[in-house]
């Protein structure tokens, strides 16, 4: 199993990365707010999770081990697969999930995209009674200033979760304001917000 990577980062997408592990490079799926967070060029730390499947060996990176442990929990619900356990971080932070499986909050799962009520519902059943034993561990995030770019890496990394084109495109527009007020504002702060925008929506 392998458990985490640390290297340079030589090559980034909206939602995977490629690290240089002593030579090699070792590609990660990771949602957009954990690319969001890397450079090429600079040296980073991903916790990560293999995913076995019959056809194929994916690896899946996380910026703490917080997320980590519930991306795999997440894996254990019926009907939860990778992508859309990514999506479930991406959209709502550990505590935000914590709390939503325990207190029952549907509304608050329902903002993902790809989760129905119904999904939800099974969720909270399958995961309640496990969700207190994953223990929080804070790792604070990089924080990176923003480049010309910042439009297409929210879009591309929303689009990479589910959403439209044209949601994507509406969403980078409605947090246009978070940039211009702060041009340093990190991309993964920016893509919080659209996701957010998106959830009210």
């Amino acid at each position: 199993m392998i458990a985490q990577l640390f290297g340079n980062v030589i090559g980034l997408g909206p939602t995977s990365v490629v690290i240089d592990v002593g030579g090699l490079g070792v590609r990660a799926q990771c949602s957009p707010n954990t690319a969001a967070n890397l450079r090429i060029g600079q040296p980073a730390t991903l916790q990560t999770s293999l995913v076995v499947r019959e056809d194929s060996l994916t690896l899946y990176g996380f910026a703490s081990n917080d997320e980590r442990e519930l991306f795999e929990l997440l894996l254990t619900a019926t009907g939860v697969g990778p992508k859309l356990a990514q999506a479930v971080l991406a959209v709502l932070s550990p505590d935000e999930l914590r709390t939503a499986i325990a207190t029952e909050n549907l509304l608050q799962l329902v903002k993902v995209p790809g989760i129905g009520r119904k999904g939800a519902q099974r969720m909270v059943i399958e995961l309640k009674d496990k969700i207190s034993s994953i223990v929080l561990v804070d790792q604070p995030a990089p924080t990176v200033s923003t480049g010309g770019g910042w439009r297409d890496q929210v879009s591309q990394g929303l689009q990479g979760l589910g959403w439209s084109a044209r949601d994507a495109d509406a969403a980078c527009t409605d947090v246009e304001h978070l940039v211009r007020d702060d041009p340093q504002v990190s991309v993964a702060v920016v893509m919080r917000a659209a996701l957010q925008t998106l959830a009210k929506k």
